[in-house]
């Protein structure tokens, strides 16, 4: 029997808002694995051509941990939550799981492995890298026509000098991660 591999992603870890999304990817046997890199390395124009080839391409699914979820758990918890999720989600169960990082979510009776810097190494987790990456950039794209005066289109939420300037001119909202520094320290000065 032929080893079905799914490879894991998450995206938006770092960022001072909103969700975090896991996806995972098993490909079907016609995809060009050549094609696929890190997300991070990707322009955004080629990312959502490769998004749209690998959704076609491919088995996936998408997981998400809400602010609230982070908040209540920590970063780590809620990515690996969001990839539990992910991996839960897909319609063909894999034989192996491949997961970027050094970490696994805890899920019976699946055969996971992490690999350190795996969205560069493994074609199944950049594709998971792409496919998260342009759905969270999605959303956050929308979140930003309300809060145009944070960039949120242009930074994705991460603490980039446009946004921490916004932050200070004019608050947090409420998609703020508020236990994320710099926001707690803004929220509770010494």
């Amino acid at each position: 029997m032929k080893k079905i591999v799914a490879g894991v992603d998450e995206v938006g870890r770092g960022s001072l808002i909103g969700p975090v999304y896991a996806a995972a990817v098993i490909f079907k046997s016609k995809i060009n694995k050549k094609i696929l890199k890190d997300s991070k390395k990707l322009s955004k124009k080629k990312r959502e051509i490769l998004e749209k080839y690998i959704k076609k391409n491919s088995h996936w699914s998408i997981g998400k941990a809400s602010l609230k979820e982070i908040e209540k758990l920590n970063i780590l918890n809620a990515s690996l939550l969001a990839m539990k999720r992910a991996i839960k989600k897909l319609k063909k169960k894999p034989s192996l799981v491949l997961i970027d990082g050094n970490r696994i979510p805890k899920i019976k009776n699946y055969n996971m492995k992490y690999v350190i810097k795996g969205d560069q190494k493994i074609p199944e987790i950049s594709a998971a890298s792409i496919i998260a990456k342009v759905s969270r950039d999605y959303l956050i794209t929308k979140m930003s026509k309300k809060f145009i005066k944070y960039y949120w289109n242009k930074n994705a939420g991460y603490g980039t000098k446009d946004h921490l300037f916004a932050i200070k001119k004019f608050g947090i909202t409420k998609h703020h991660r508020k236990k994320f520094q710099p926001i707690h320290n803004i929220l509770s000065p010494k």
